[in-house]
């Protein structure tokens, strides 16, 4: 199978962090649509104009690019949580801003977003990628304190399961990459008002 050439515009012989972001860009797009598994180096390194030897001048393995991806990410997601939280706004209005705060992500990292969603779970079984699994339940924990302050206040209905909801709603959120065009007529913002809107409003009309 031929793999295309990818270009950002600069010359294949650049250096410094610019020509390691490329890299980084491209093995994401790579790793997003065909799998983690079953790209390789030199198909990475054909994808860059480049020579294989040439790529462990920057990263000594795919595991170290693949690592390099989702920490970015998820060191990002992780920093716009501990900001909504600092708001310290009403637990509606954080649930609001979590999920739009999710869908700038996806827009920001959508390939390592694909990763992290297709990867993780077997990603997470390896030593050096342990974090995988603090991460996820660092998210969780998030959520459902958000979820719980709302339905001890009274502004979430109190008979709701707090894990099923949290659960519900991450899936409704990030499973939104696996359909979501940037270049489509949806943006992200008005993805994510409309998940805010069904999420917290429901579909019913009123009455």
């Amino acid at each position: 199978m031929a793999t295309t050439k990818r270009s950002s515009g600069r010359a294949p012989g650049g250096t410094g962090v610019s020509r390691r972001s490329e890299l980084l860009a491209i093995a994401a797009d790579l790793f997003a649509e065909r799998g983690f598994a079953v790209t390789t180096v030199r198909e990475i390194a054909d994808a860059a104009g480049i020579l294989s030897g040439s790529l462990y001048h920057h990263f000594d393995s795919k595991e170290s690019m693949v690592d390099e991806i989702l920490r970015e990410f998820l060191d990002f997601q992780q920093q716009v949580h501990r900001e909504v939280l600092r708001e310290g706004s009403d637990p509606r209005t954080a649930i609001a801003e979590l999920i739009r705060r999710s869908f700038e992500a996806m827009d920001r990292y959508r390939a390592a977003v694909t990763i992290y969603q297709n990867e993780a779970k077997h990603l997470a079984h390896l030593e050096r990628f342990s974090y995988l699994r603090r991460a996820a339940n660092d998210f969780e924990r998030t959520w459902m304190k958000v979820l719980q302050q709302g339905q001890d206040s009274g502004v979430f209905r109190a008979d709701l399961n707090i894990k099923i909801t949290y659960r519900f709603v991450r899936d409704a959120v990030w499973t939104t990459v696996h359909w979501y065009n940037p270049r489509g007529r949806l943006n992200a913002q008005v993805i994510a008002e409309e998940h805010v809107a069904l999420l917290c409003d429901g579909i019913m009309a009123e009455r």
